[in-house]
């Protein structure tokens, strides 16, 4: 985990260490006292913030939906073609190593209230947003609803199989070239 370098630690920055800290060791591995360590500060400056551990956890996925969602928007609609931005969008969310170890930890505390209405709220707005950009792409509604459930079936899969399974990596050209195959199969001319 990085250090943050200040005296005084914003609320952002705990929101910040609490997702890298989710990402590398899941969301139980959350604990007010660890994190302080990790920044090295002591609690009180966490108690500045936040009441408790879990309205760090809930202010830190709020973050996360907010950012990740808002930052892949804005990165992909300004590309005007629906088919070059489909492309655009899956070589970025394939690049995006960070959100993508955030998402597979969320995956793995599916039984915790708040992580399972928000994780349902994400998948069905990425899928919305999916569907719109098939639909943009020249697919009628319905077979642009199921290209979305299929697209994002593959990704939470191939999520599931890297951080989850185990299946071996990949290097980076077979990554690469799965990537674009991937592309290729669901951005169908």
């Amino acid at each position: 985990m990085v250090k943050i370098e200040r005296s005084r630690l914003s609320a952002a920055d705990w929101e910040r260490a609490a997702l890298a800290l989710i990402a590398e060791q899941g969301v139980n591995a959350l604990n007010v006292e660890g994190l302080a360590r990790e920044l090295g500060v002591t609690k009180g400056s966490f108690y500045w913030h936040f009441p408790s551990r879990e309205a760090l956890l809930n202010s830190a996925l709020e973050r996360w939906e907010s950012d990740v969602e808002r930052e892949l928007s804005a990165e992909v609609e300004s590309v005007s073609d629906p088919r070059a931005r489909l492309r655009e969008l899956f070589r970025r969310i394939a690049h995006e190593v960070q959100p993508h170890r955030v998402y597979a930890a969320l995956l793995r505390a599916l039984d915790h209230p708040r992580i399972q209405s928000l994780m349902a709220r994400v998948s069905q707005r990425r899928m919305d947003f999916l569907a719109l950009a098939y639909r943009q792409a020249g697919m009628e509604r319905s077979a642009a609803s199921h290209r979305a459930r299929l697209t994002y079936a593959a990704y939470v899969g191939f999520l599931q199989m890297n951080v989850h399974l185990g299946v071996p990596r990949l290097s980076q050209d077979d990554y690469e070239a799965y990537v674009e195959h991937v592309i290729d199969t669901l951005i169908a001319p």
